[in-house]
């Protein structure tokens, strides 16, 4: 597959990329565990069919030290029993929040359980986490972008 525009290197999309870069620095200082942010970039990922996204973000949890296990787990974490519960509702209100797209919402219950496992800050990192994921998968899978060279650490 091409893509139809390289949108990280044409200038007004370098641009808005370093914002959502920035935005996802910023969440990485909210004291949420790496490992669980890894798991909700794929599982966004996986929801929205983004592959560009899902070769990134498992390449990068892998180099991290996150178990293959886990790795081909996370498309069915409800019945896995690998993930921890505060992964499962980051997980789940990151499977919440990509969905609203599908008539969803996030759930007073999904909060709830949220609040539980994180602070004011990780909740706000959490948000904006799948809320920046959500737009680069739709940049990506727009724009069809191709997938299966990425290299960990590409990025930044």
């Amino acid at each position: 597959m091409e893509a139809r525009i390289q949108h990280h290197t044409n200038p007004i999309g370098a641009k808005a990329i370093k914002g959502f870069i920035a935005a996802g620095r910023a969440v990485l200082d909210a004291g949420v565990p790496h490992a669980t942010l890894h798991l909700m970039e794929i599982r966004i990922s996986q929801i929205n069919g983004c592959a560009v996204c899902i070769d990134m973000h498992t390449k990068e949890a892998a180099h991290a030290g996150e178990s293959q296990v886990r790795l081909h787990l996370v498309a069915a974490w409800r019945e896995a029993t690998v993930f921890t519960e505060p992964e499962r509702a980051a997980l789940e209100l990151a499977e919440q929040g990509t969905r609203l797209a599908d008539g969803g919402e996030v759930t007073d219950e999904a909060w709830a359980n949220a609040v539980k496992h994180y602070d004011e800050d990780q909740l706000t990192a959490l948000v904006v986490a799948i809320a920046s994921l959500n737009a680069f998968n739709r940049l990506n899978a727009i724009t069809r972008q191709p997938a299966g060279d990425y290299q960990p650490g590409q990025w930044g």
